[in-house]
């Protein structure tokens, strides 16, 4: 072991001797001497510079390949889908298992439709495309003509796909509407659904399985499609879309403008709402306050995160109305307009910031309003429970 470190030694030693240079710069010789040390050293840095490089490309690379395998995968188990004789098959081998295995399946459209839609709908509300009547109808015969007395499983099977199917269909629906919404407000909603992915969660995997087999890919289809639809909606549900005040009382707006106090150009990070000290002061969207509390020059100020990077600041407040922690809906009162921090007198200044970088909020206030507020009315109204007062959206 030493005789190997020692000949590795004299081999770096050889690669990397003392060097000296001649420099001659008017009529001067200066010579310039670079130590083996100095020289292994430089080596070693650009031998770590291009593991690092190396080590991110190749990781780039495997995550990419990861994902384009997952996707060639479930469209591989789409194309296959179980055949009518497969199934006649299955009920020949053991009723049992295929009710049990029929269970399974139920218990995942409950569980699905219970988290993302809150009520079951019915077969009728859901009627649309079903791929899979064809290929149901012959299972139904075949199995009625080999297994009589499991005839009714059959049928059972073929409506429970052609529920899912609808789902699938309906939940779909919904996310294009709410992608198309997002869209309109100015944002991008593939953003928000990346972002919706890298939300705070965890727990041991535990993969589905319909009985002793996979997951039918219908069903597997169905999860995602209804996860989708869940993220866009919630993400849909976090950009402002009531106004914090009137409309009528913007005395500022986003963008460059002179400094009140300096009478500089400076950039105006939001809008400003002018109003009598104790006007007040309405949440934009849903969302939770994480922040309350003296900021510099803003004063008082409330922020409401509302999840996917974005966050709205409510500043120059003179009292607060709300906590750190609190959950808040869209139109609730979470302070009172002030003129505490850098202000010539009394206003609400708001701002929205998508991962803390500073938009232009009236494009979505008044288009949110215009997209969102019909959807919301109505769903209070169904509720029984009251809005804030209509100049607020």
């Amino acid at each position: 072991m030493t005789q190997a470190f020692s000949g590795l030694s004299a081999r770096l030693q050889n690669w990397f001797p003392d060097r000296e240079f001649i420099m001659r710069s008017q009529g001067q010789v200066r010579f310039v001497r670079i130590s083996s040390k100095f020289q292994k050293r430089g080596a070693a840095a650009i031998a770590a510079l291009t593991l690092v490089w190396t080590g991110t490309m190749a990781t780039a690379i495997v995550n990419e390949w990861l994902q384009h395998r997952n996707a060639t995968e479930l469209a591989s188990r789409e194309a296959k889908i179980t055949s009518a004789e497969s199934r006649v098959a299955a009920y020949r081998d053991d009723l049992g298992d295929v009710a049990k295995d029929l269970s399974h399946r139920q218990d995942f459209i409950d569980d699905m439709v219970e988290s993302h839609l809150g009520e079951l709908p019915t077969v009728k509300d859901v009627t649309g495309v079903q791929d899979s009547t064809g290929e149901s109808r012959r299972t139904i015969d075949k199995v009625s003509v080999a297994i009589p007395e499991a005839a009714g499983l059959a049928r059972m099977e073929a409506r429970q796909l052609a529920f899912v199917e609808g789902l699938t269909r309906l939940a779909d629906r919904r996310a294009a509407q709410a992608e198309s919404a997002i869209r309109t407000l100015g944002l991008d909603p593939k953003a928000i659904t990346r972002n919706a992915d890298r939300f705070a969660m965890g727990g041991p995997f535990e993969a589905f399985a319909s009985g002793d087999r996979g997951i039918d890919p219908r069903f597997e289809k169905l999860g995602l499609s209804l996860a989708r639809m869940s993220a866009l909606e919630r993400g849909l549900q976090g950009i402002p879309n009531v106004l914090p005040a009137s409309i009528d009382m913007i005395s500022s707006g986003f963008g460059f403008r002179r400094d009140p106090f300096n009478g500089h150009s400076a950039m105006h990070q939001g809008l400003d709402f002018r109003g009598p000290v104790g006007t007040p002061i309405h949440a934009t969207a849903k969302g939770k306050v994480s922040f309350v509390g003296w900021k510099g020059g803003y004063g008082k100020v409330v922020e409401i995160s509302h999840g996917n990077g974005l966050m709205t600041r409510y500043a120059h407040m003179s009292k607060f109305k709300a906590r750190i922690g609190d959950p808040v809906a869209a139109g609730d009162v979470v302070g009172l307009i002030g003129s505490t921090g850098r202000s010539t007198g009394p206003h609400l200044h708001f701002e929205v910031r998508i991962n803390n970088r500073a938009v232009n909020p009236r494009p979505m206030l008044e288009k949110g309003a215009s997209l969102l507020g019909a959807n919301r009315v109505l769903a209070e109204k169904q509720n029984g429970g009251a809005y804030a007062p209509a100049e607020n959206g």
